[in-house]
């Protein structure tokens, strides 16, 4: 291949570009994200597992004692999706250099168990303080492991987790900002997965059960793991 091709063209027979590309892939995790925080916020006693930006404030809640917010819970689930990110971030070092098509299904799969395990969870022994402490700590690895790849795959606007920065750059980048807007499409998706995401998982959470949302939620990283290419 010439030294100044692009990435994007990748031969027909080229293994990292089979399956799907990694910005619809992105899309769909940031709907898993909108999920699960949806199932930890609803249904864990007010505490994060994907959203650490928001975790963090909640644990100056609970530190300060406001009511309906725990110190035990958020403490786990930050401690919980650190190791995740370490555990991440040694993927990415053994396998960053090598195939990304590789690299992002195993994180897929890993994401899949650990919230599968959530689910079988949530099923067996509803309503337990250990239930609630296994459903943060398992979700909070999880996504952590996943935040770590994501950074390091480094597709522009799309955290999975966080949208602080997308919207800042989708107004501030817009025609109206002085901008060109010219990635107002792929911000404004990534504002839409997450919000369709929670609005879901609200549901769910409200009128099933924190297991059935958190199955779905398995499922869609399981079919996101079997179907991602390396390529943007």
């Amino acid at each position: 291949m010439n030294a100044d091709a692009k990435p994007d063209d990748a031969t027909p027979d080229d293994p990292e570009a089979r399956g799907l590309r990694l910005v619809p892939v992105l899309l769909g995790l940031t709907v898993v994200s909108g999920l699960i925080d949806a199932v930890s916020y609803l249904g864990l006693g007010h505490v994060f597992t994907a959203n650490m930006t928001g975790n963090v404030v909640v644990l100056g809640f609970a530190a300060a004692g406001a009511p309906g917010f725990s110190v035990p819970h958020t403490a786990t689930s930050l401690c919980c999706f650190l190791l995740g990110a370490v555990a991440g971030g040694r993927l990415a070092a053994r396998c960053g250099g090598g195939s990304r098509r590789r690299w992002t299904r195993l994180t897929l799969a890993g994401e899949t168990l650990l919230v599968g395990a959530s689910a079988a969870v949530a099923f067996a022994a509803p309503g337990r303080t250990g239930t609630t402490y296994a459903l943060i700590a398992l979700t909070a690895f999880a996504m952590g492991l996943r935040n770590a790849t994501v950074r390091k795959l480094g597709v522009a606007d799309l955290t999975t987790t966080v949208l602080t920065m997308t919207l800042t750059g989708l107004a501030a980048d817009s025609r109206a900002g002085g901008g060109s807007g010219r990635r107002s499409p792929r911000r404004t998706a990534s504002v839409i997965a997450m919000l369709v995401g929670a609005l879901v998982g609200a549901w769910l959470v409200i009128h099933q059960n924190l297991g059935i949302a958190l199955l779905i939620a398995a499922l869609a990283a399981g079919i996101l793991a079997v179907t991602a290419s390396g390529r943007e």
